[in-house]
């Protein structure tokens, strides 16, 4: 049976990026479309109807929406190859638990540090460095999140490392100091095709940061 694959993205969406490892993870081939977030395609607004946003995954005409439930999607449907949840059903929650919790907290606290000031921007920066060392701490001494191989926490949290950059620019940081083994976690993931061939340069991303800074009028 022929498959028919597309991908709705946006470049710097690390919501987009996930769906970029997850596919090249399982070898699949797919078309990816470009989205323009201040001119969305009739497709986009077909295919999301409700929320309207990027990614979204085109699989045989069919859409799934929502990058969490995307990655999963993905997982169930080329299970054969590079499986990215684990096959007990216990470590399967713990590992949600952990994309949820990275899910939440990166993109929050990640947008507040650079588009607030003062002290809500401080607020942001400091319960953002909690989260990660949180998550440094679930890492332990484990090559990834996945265990010895990349997995499902992986995939969902390895693509705000593309934009670290712009956040401890922004905020005046630095993640490399506050977590060192996780940086070491990103590096780690970074040697893989699937994941460095999916993730855009941090300066391009900060330049992004900045041009959206500058349209909403933050200094």
């Amino acid at each position: 049976m022929s498959e028919e694959v597309v991908l709705l993205d946006f470049w710097p969406s690390p919501f987009g990026m996930r769906m970029r490892i997850a596919l090249a993870e399982k070898g699949i081939k797919y078309e990816s479309k470009e989205e323009d977030l201040r001119n969305k395609s009739d497709l986009l607004l077909q295919m999301n109807p409700i929320h309207q946003k990027i990614p979204v995954l085109i699989h045989n005409g069919k859409p799934v929406c929502e990058s969490l439930i995307q990655v999963q999607y993905i997982d169930e449907v080329w299970h054969h190859k590079s499986p990215l949840l684990p096959s007990d059903p216990y470590q399967r929650a713990i590992a949600r638990f952990w994309a949820d919790f990275a899910d939440k907290k990166m993109s929050d606290l990640g947008r507040k540090i650079w588009a607030t000031k003062g002290e809500e921007q401080a607020n942001a920066k400091k319960e953002f460095i909690e989260s990660l060392k949180l998550l440094e701490g679930e890492l332990g001494d484990k090559p990834y999140f996945g265990g010895e191989n990349l997995g499902y926490v992986d995939v969902v949290f390895v693509p705000f490392y593309s934009w670290f950059y712009a956040y401890e620019m922004c905020g005046d940081f630095s993640i490399d100091a506050e977590c060192p083994k996780l940086m070491a976690w990103a590096k780690r993931c970074l040697e893989k095709e699937s994941v460095s061939e999916s993730l855009p340069d941090q300066e391009k991303v900060y330049g992004f940061v900045l041009q959206m800074k500058k349209a909403f009028g933050i200094e």
